[in-house]
């Protein structure tokens, strides 16, 4: 188990509750992972840059880690958080040589629940690059962690629910932040997801149709034009469009500043205020970065420039693709355990090769029933109901 040294010790239900950081994330599965389909996806499809990173942020409370925090993009699957920590990866390992400033996220469990939510249903996806289900317990857990930072989207659901009528306006931010920054004296580090909100543009949802679909593990529905290619073609379940995702660090932001009262002394209420005035400056700062870089979402000239240079990998920077090659990743790396490998993608026929390695692939080119196999494989071993 990795340490957790600290200059107090954890209550006894924290400390009993300390396997959460190793329970599934491997290191290793993660570079992988980049290596062999990542890298490609944010250097062809994604194009993500990394504004303000440079000086990158280092602990004022070195026993405790920062909490970075993001705006959610609405209604998308969360294609921007895993372009976000693979990006971050690359960057720490490049110029400090470390990972341990790199953050873990909290997530969602519903995106934990059941395979569907993972990717081309990666088994334990989010878990095995280094999520950890957003509980209460889990999070004042992660405070005492000392391998990484630790990084969260204060939005919760609603902010993934968020229809395109409300892009880059933020939703109430959970008090947990500010609550336990300011118990742990350990400060909140902003950054800004612009672009995002053009994954999947002009969906909206409804919370009546949503209270439906949390049931069977999927946290909201959004009714676009693209749903009806979901169901003709159920690739397009995880489709995102090729917005270019740029990613705006914030001014840090420390609790402790905007009040005077202890933390052992503050209300509901004073929470409530605390992390209402941490929304408006996050929101300002947004606004900013918007103006600064989420003018032009898709930059069609610089795709099409980054498809002919990568040219021999076609198709898998293309979305229909990106199931197969999730598949093949899987049964590489879990199924026969290969460690070190490399998919070689330009090789002439490899996409026809992975169909044929992993027929259930097939399945997301069928319409309407090519949904029913996946959903039993989606749904196998659920864990829905279940509290995490």
């Amino acid at each position: 188990m990795s340490t957790a040294a600290s200059a107090t010790s954890p209550p006894p239900a924290i400390a009993a509750n300390q396997h959460i950081y190793d329970d599934y994330f491997r290191e290793e599965f993660t570079q992988t992972l980049d290596e062999n389909i990542l890298q490609l996806l944010d250097r062809v499809w994604f194009r993500s840059e990394l504004v303000g990173f440079d000086d990158y942020p280092q602990r004022n409370n070195p026993d405790r880690p920062l909490i970075f925090a993001s705006n959610h993009s609405g209604m998308a699957f969360p294609w921007d958080a895993i372009v976000a920590l693979s990006h971050l990866w690359r960057h720490l390992l490049r110029t400090q040589g470390s990972l341990q400033d790199l953050p873990r996220p909290l997530s969602a469990p519903l995106l934990s629940q059941t395979a569907l939510m993972n990717p081309y249903l990666v088994r334990e996806f989010w878990k095995k690059c280094g999520s950890v289900d957003a509980t209460t317990l889990n999070f004042e857990t992660m405070m005492y962690y000392q391998d990484h930072n630790l990084m969260l989207y204060p939005e919760g659901v609603p902010g993934i629910g968020k229809g395109f009528n409300r892009k880059y306006q933020f939703q109430r931010l959970a008090t947990s932040m500010v609550r336990l920054s300011l118990q742990h004296g350990t400060d909140i580090v902003p950054f800004y997801t612009i672009n995002a909100e053009y994954l999947n543009p002009y969906a909206y949802s409804w919370d009546w149709i949503n209270q439906y679909t949390k049931k069977i593990g999927i946290p909201f529905l959004p009714i676009t034009v693209l749903l009806v290619l979901v169901l003709i073609q159920p690739w397009a379940f995880y489709l995102a469009l090729p917005a270019k995702l740029t990613f705006v660090m914030g001014n840090r932001i420390r609790p402790s500043d905007l009040t005077t009262k202890k933390p052992e002394d503050l209300t509901r209420q004073d929470y409530a205020e605390l992390s209402e005035q941490i929304r408006q400056k996050m929101q300002a700062e947004m606004d900013a970065a918007v103006r600064a870089h989420g003018q032009k979402p898709y930059r069609w000239g610089e795709l099409w420039q980054r498809m002919k240079e990568n040219r021999r990998y076609f198709p898998f920077f293309l979305p229909f693709a990106w199931p197969a090659m999730f598949t093949e990743f899987e049964r590489l790396y879990v199924k026969e355990g290969r460690r070190n490998f490399r998919m070689e993608l330009d090789r002439p026929g490899a996409w026809l090769r992975m169909l044929w390695r992993n027929p259930i692939t097939l399945a997301y080119f069928i319409p309407l029933i090519g949904w029913i196999p996946l959903a039993i494989k989606g749904y196998r071993g659920n864990k829905l109901g279940q509290k995490p």
